[in-house]
């Protein structure tokens, strides 16, 4: 289902503000920072507010639009669309490696079976060292 459907469907407002952002998310080839974000909807738009971006961000979170996630070094967003992967990102270089959704179902399903515990693994960065970076100490 479509973001725009989404909100429709809550019978949200669909601002000139949160259809840009909704836009630039779309539209992007991989992940924003919320850095990244507020420049492309200010360049497009100028004097909207920071706050007003980071509000709509949430909401598009809440409603399951976008994915967040933190990496360590502040929060990344993807468009739902996308699907669930995962990354790996080494502390010490940077270089993130994609990583394919099912890498941690055995975790899930013994989560699920040791712990009765149902764990949400929409989008998982895990920080570590790459190999050239293990093999460079």
């Amino acid at each position: 289902m479509s973001c725009v459907k989404t909100l429709k469907e809550k019978g949200l407002k669909l601002t000139p503000q949160r259809m840009l952002i909704v836009d630039i998310i779309h539209e992007a080839r991989g992940h924003l920072t919320a850095e990244e974000i507020i420049r492309h909807v200010q360049a497009k738009m100028p004097g909207v507010n920071k706050s007003t971006i980071y509000r709509t961000l949430d909401l598009l979170e809440n409603y399951g639009c976008v994915y967040k996630s933190e990496t360590g070094e502040g929060f990344i967003y993807h468009h739902s669309e996308e699907g669930h992967h995962h990354h790996l990102v080494c502390s010490k270089c940077g270089r993130t490696i994609k990583c394919d959704e099912d890498l941690f179902t055995p975790l899930k399903d013994l989560l699920e079976e040791k712990y009765n515990f149902n764990a949400d693994f929409k989008h998982i960065v895990m920080s570590g060292l790459c190999e050239k970076c293990r093999n460079s100490n």
